[in-house]
């Protein structure tokens, strides 16, 4: 998808998740296009991807209709999420990880902790982090050398904010999420001590804890908050 296709999919992704898109509300190409100011092929692209991640439904006739995602449908998913990535690093810890995987995991942790020190994250800092923590859980999962976990992480993850690719950050309240990156930072070390150590059934136990940050922010995703800016989900594309 090009740059341009990629900030039209991030910006229907974040109107929907706002609640500026309303769920049940029904969505078209050519009037979904002029707003946006673009062509209608990169919002055919977009409406395609959404619907494969579960946020639009495709109508029988033309067009899309914004689906309603429930706390549970997410809460569901963040479980199944925390048992995979719990099972992937089990067997990197059985299996050992190679230097290199073992470089480039010290590698986010070190930037991580420079991130943290001065006390406090701008929403810059949590682009970065959602980088560098995107690449901490594909390396666990590339060292568990088990390609079915990845395919079933791959179908697993179809709600952004469910998924380890983005991250939903309250954008009124920045101190609560330094607490809440921090944290999850911390439990990126101890994952990586119990790994590198070969405590496999450490190392899952804390995967699996790790997928719970994601909890808070399903209340406020599915209740679709009055300021559309409340809530920001930040992706690749983002």
């Amino acid at each position: 998808m090009s740059k341009p296709g990629q900030r039209v999919l991030s910006s229907l992704r974040q109107m929907i998740l706002s609640g500026e898109l309303k769920a049940g509300e029904r969505i078209a190409e050519i009037p979904t296009a002029e707003a946006l100011g673009v062509s209608r092929t990169p919002i055919r692209i977009a409406f395609r991807t959404l619907e494969q991640e579960g946020l639009l439904i495709k109508l029988e006739r033309r067009g899309y209709r914004v689906r309603e995602v429930t706390n549970d449908e997410v809460c569901d998913s963040v479980e199944v999420r925390g048992v995979l990535e719990g099972l992937a690093a089990r067997q990197a810890a059985e299996k050992g990880v190679t230097e290199k995987q073992k470089q480039e995991l010290q590698t986010c942790l070190e930037l991580g902790d420079s991130l943290f020190a001065k006390g406090y994250v701008t929403e810059e800092d949590l682009e970065t982090y959602h980088d560098l923590n995107k690449r901490f859980h594909s390396l666990i999962i590339e060292a568990s050398n088990n390609s079915t976990i990845a395919a079933a992480l791959n179908r697993n993850e179809h709600m952004p904010f469910a998924s380890v690719s983005s991250l939903a950050i309250d954008r009124h309240d920045l101190a609560r999420e330094y607490r809440r990156f921090n944290f999850a930072h911390m439990q990126h070390h101890a994952a990586f001590d119990a790994i590198t150590h070969g405590q496999s059934a450490r190392a899952e136990a804390i995967m699996r804890e790790h997928a719970n940050a994601t909890l808070r922010y399903t209340d406020l995703c599915c209740a679709q908050p009055t300021d559309k800016n409340m809530i920001r989900v930040i992706g690749g594309a983002d």
